[in-house]
């Protein structure tokens, strides 16, 4: 009996094999990158659906926030961010994958994309900033929002604004995990360079995130496009249904 499970576990191999290379199935690797208050954690219930398809994941906590925020400070920007990002790709050796940037953190991968196009497979925008070539700052949050002036602490304020779906124990979980952010993230500019035109873009957006998804997809976007019945948080609150639309949008990478 061991023979046939070892012939089994060696055939189930040899299909999966064949199925890569017919193109049947496309293996990726995926960069996750949060937004304003979270870190890598916020991806708990993504990663594993990721992983179980056999994706590599690797979940971005930027400089000041979740298991950083002990590295916070009024000095910390959109450059900090950017170099987080390039530093996973260089440390991890990576190359044609997928880069997901979050809410505010879609400048910061746009900057990243813009410096590493070549290795940058698709840069798909999750209910994100969306710079274009030149671009003035993001703006802030209102004065009254801001700790020591440099910082934005999470509230139940924001949390029900813009993710009313989020409740029971994920918002308590969602609660105790937030940081505060950084309020010179916001602040800073991104300028890309021409590079960026080269770079293959893919867009999902929420419809209880706070922009108007109809208003927006009336624009002629510059890649595919993807839309979630759900607030700005669906790695929280709708995981398996943002995976299947991650994995939709991440084809035909160059």
């Amino acid at each position: 009996m061991p023979e046939l499970h070892a012939g089994r576990k060696y055939a189930k191999i040899s299909i999966r094999t064949a199925q890569i290379h017919l193109g049947r199935t496309s293996v990726a690797t995926f960069v996750l990158v949060p937004g304003a208050w979270l870190g890598g954690w916020a991806w708990k219930k993504v990663v594993p659906l990721l992983e179980k398809k056999g994706h590599e994941v690797h979940a971005v906590t930027l400089t000041g926030m979740g298991e950083r925020v002990h590295l916070a400070s009024k000095d910390v920007g959109i450059e900090t961010a950017v170099q987080d990002v390039l530093n996973v790709i260089k440390y991890n050796d990576l190359d044609n994958f997928v880069l997901v940037g979050h809410s505010f953190a879609g400048k910061v991968v746009a900057a990243a994309a813009d410096r590493a196009p070549k290795m940058v497979g698709t840069l798909l925008y999750l209910d994100a900033f969306r710079p274009e070539k030149v671009r003035t700052p993001q703006g802030s949050f209102p004065d009254e929002w801001q700790v020591d002036g440099w910082n934005v602490p999470f509230s139940e304020e924001i949390l029900d604004s813009i993710g009313k779906d989020v409740r029971g124990a994920d918002r308590k979980w969602m609660l105790s995990r937030a940081t505060s952010l950084p309020v010179k993230y916001f602040r800073d500019p991104v300028t890309l360079s021409e590079n960026f035109d080269s770079v293959r873009k893919a867009y999902i957006f929420c419809t209880g995130g706070g922009d108007n998804v109809d208003e927006i997809l009336k624009v002629k976007l510059d890649g595919p496009s993807k839309v979630i019945e759900s607030g700005h948080w669906p790695m929280i609150t709708r995981p398996k249904e943002l995976v299947e639309d991650m994995l939709a949008l991440a084809g035909n990478r160059k």
